[in-house]
């Protein structure tokens, strides 16, 4: 049928689905076994969610289901994809995947001279928890190093030393 004798009311836009944290084509996907566990948790919880739409409006019932599909979706395919490195695994005397470095600022004028970060997997990185991905600039160059040893990172248009101060797994 053609698309003229289609009521306007009857036209439903394709929800948007927000895309999950960048993962570059061909990139392996990094997750810690905690960050396994909210994953599960995520999808768990987005199933709940959708058997237990309560909307009356049929229009409205269909695009939340679909944007929850769309998110389920999006969900299966990263947790098809991870593969789950335990910190404790890792070596001890450098920084790896799931590593919590603690730096100095060597140049620059950070507020916060001395940080600490641990580096996740894509999905479970959130700077406000201090976790960062693998994949992040910072990440990439603290990755390798040692306790005591400099790396170069460029933020903010700068290239900024940071020395390496304590490295740890939990």
């Amino acid at each position: 049928m053609s698309r003229g004798f289609v009521k306007e009311e009857d036209q439903e836009e394709a929800p948007f689905i927000p895309p999950r944290a960048a993962l570059p084509p061909g990139v392996t996907n990094y997750v810690t076994p905690q960050g396994h566990k909210q994953l599960l948790e995520e999808r768990e919880s987005l199933e709940k969610q959708r058997k237990e739409l309560d909307i009356s409006s049929d229009k409205e019932r269909r695009h939340a289901a679909a944007v929850l599909d769309g998110k389920l979706n999006l969900l299966n395919e990263r947790l098809a994809s991870a593969r789950i490195l335990d910190p404790l695994e890792q070596p001890r005397e450098e920084v790896r995947f799931g590593a919590m470095v603690t730096f100095k600022y060597l140049t620059g004028n950070q507020k916060e001279k001395i940080q600490s970060f641990q580096l996740v997997g894509v999905d479970e990185a959130d700077i406000k928890v201090r976790k960062i991905a693998f994949l992040a600039p910072l990440a990439r160059a603290l990755t390798g190093k040692k306790a005591g040893e400099v790396a170069e990172v460029k933020m903010a248009g700068d290239t900024q030393a940071l020395e390496i101060l304590n490295i740890e797994y939990h």
